[in-house]
């Protein structure tokens, strides 16, 4: 079979999907969809808000050649059912935890990466998991409670043909790409399959600077990446920098050069080098 990190994009997460096992853990009354790659050490890749798996497209088949890498539908987002109503934003962690404890095992070691709101879910999981997490990677996080400046999404919904692949577009251009000429058809297709199956909005579930919040109980190694032309954190990284530093000095955060808020897909092969480096060692083995 093909490797997944082959340069013909064209049907990249159909051959992902295909080379997946498949899991279901609860989510209230329904279930919260898992897709999992490769053996090894575990590795949770959580991905952003009006998300699913497909953020992680590009860097999944880098990532399992040694590791087992487990990437769920976050509640109410992609194939993963509703969570149930008026839950705050522990009670969604612990829909969460409770998937990855039963796919990883309640007391056995992971590494565990969050892209974006992932990121503020990844934080909350890691204060949790303080004795057996290895490490913990914040991708292009928010919920710090520091500026940022505003951006103004264009609606999709009501919209259709090439109306709603320009609204996309749009969409991609001012909040996830540093480099609007970046955008590419697997870039729209992953957004339209993103938008089209989100139920849940992130943003009235999490408390302003929560993140900020939970970091210093975290006891794993902590790393962080962002894209310089990150529309959530772009001109204010020094900010950011800051303040990881304040609160856990021995951080290891880097840049990525001119790549923006979705930084893994944007620029995957500096940001799978960077995780190489990140991350405990794992064995290499290719994914075929």
């Amino acid at each position: 079979m093909a490797d997944y990190m082959a340069d013909q994009e064209d049907d990249l997460t159909e051959r992902l999907e295909a080379a997946a096992e498949r899991y279901e853990t609860p989510c209230g009354e329904g279930r919260m969809v898992w897709h999992a790659w490769g053996e090894g050490p575990p590795l949770v890749l959580l991905h952003g808000g009006s998300g699913s798996w497909r953020h992680w497209a590009r860097n999944i088949g880098h990532l399992a050649r040694g590791r087992r890498v487990l990437a769920p539908d976050m509640p109410g987002l992609g194939e993963s059912d509703l969570p149930p109503r008026g839950i705050d934003l522990w009670d969604y962690i612990g829909i969460v935890t409770g998937g990855l404890d039963a796919l990883v095992g309640a007391d056995a070691p992971y590494d565990l990466a969050g892209f974006s709101f992932g990121g503020i879910v990844a934080g909350h999981v890691a204060a949790r998991d303080t004795g057996r997490l290895r490490s913990l990677t914040l991708v292009g996080a928010g919920g710090l409670g520091l500026p940022r400046l505003p951006t103004p999404l264009a609606k999709v919904r009501s919209k259709t043909g090439e109306e709603r692949i320009a609204a996309h577009r749009h969409n991609l251009a001012v909040l996830m790409f540093g480099d609007s000429s970046r955008i590419d058809a697997l870039a729209l297709r992953i957004q339209a399959w993103n938008s089209d199956h989100t139920r849940l909005s992130s943003v009235g579930l999490v408390p302003e600077g929560a993140l900020r919040a939970v970091l210093p109980g975290v006891r794993a190694p902590l790393n962080v990446i962002y894209g310089e032309r990150d529309a959530i954190a772009y001109p204010f990284m020094a900010e950011r920098e800051a303040l990881f530093h304040a609160i856990r000095p021995d951080v290891t955060m880097r840049v990525v050069p001119g790549a923006g808020h979705w930084v893994g897909f944007e620029a995957p092969g500096a940001v799978n080098a960077l995780l190489d480096k990140m991350l405990p060692p794992a064995a290499t083995k290719a994914l075929t």
